[in-house]
């Protein structure tokens, strides 16, 4: 089994990494592959609605998104990072995640999911619920901590001072490796996932 977890952050190994670090470490030692994925800091364009990708079977902007759904079709669960940029989740990540639901959200239905945020001082919670909106939108069961996921610091030796943010940060490693190992057990004795209705679209007018 394999966890994805996205770092939506420009700093390649700044606080947002630190903080999937200390998840990705505890699912390691749960028996769970992990792969901290890099949004990086290059520009990445936010989807137009053209809706190419509905017939190419991915976005025609070829960048980090297709690399990263390229990845996702194999993976088990999913951890997705943001420093929180005016009480938000950063606009790469956005947009990351945007064009990534949009074109290539079957592979992820009904995989675990999280959001991790960090932040100096506020704007976590904010940007926690944003995150988890495109989970709780693609049929992804979110995995919850002890606190909300989240850590405090200006500076990754800042944020491993934050004790308890680092403590959630592992609580929320083992409820994944909890509930990805519980999901391949309920696969070994034919429990398969719910079948989907057909999509109903309305748009409330007359």
């Amino acid at each position: 089994m394999k966890v994805l977890l996205v770092n939506g952050s420009p700093h390649q190994r700044g606080c947002t990494y630190t903080a999937l670090e200390e998840v990705a470490k505890t699912l390691e030692e749960n028996g769970i592959e992990t792969e901290i994925f890099q949004v990086g800091n290059k520009p990445i364009n936010g989807c137009i609605g053209c809706g190419v990708c509905r017939k190419k079977g991915e976005c025609f902007m070829d960048d980090k998104v297709n690399e990263f759904a390229k990845k996702a079709k194999d993976a088990d669960g999913f951890v997705f990072g943001s420093p929180v940029h005016y009480a938000a989740a950063s606009g790469a990540l956005t947009s990351f995640l945007d064009r990534v639901f949009y074109s290539a959200g079957r592979y992820m239905q009904f995989k675990p999911a999280a959001s991790v945020a960090s932040a100096r001082r506020a704007g976590t919670t904010a940007t926690l619920d944003q995150i988890n909106k495109y989970a709780t939108i693609s049929n992804m069961p979110l995995v919850s901590s002890q606190y909300w996921n989240m850590v405090h610091g200006f500076t990754p030796e800042d944020v491993k001072k934050d004790l308890e943010g680092m403590q959630t940060m592992r609580t929320l490693g083992r409820n994944m490796a909890w509930l990805l190992k519980c999901i391949e057990l309920g696969k070994e004795n034919n429990i398969t996932r719910p079948q989907l209705e057909d999509r109903l679209m309305t748009n409330f007018i007359d």
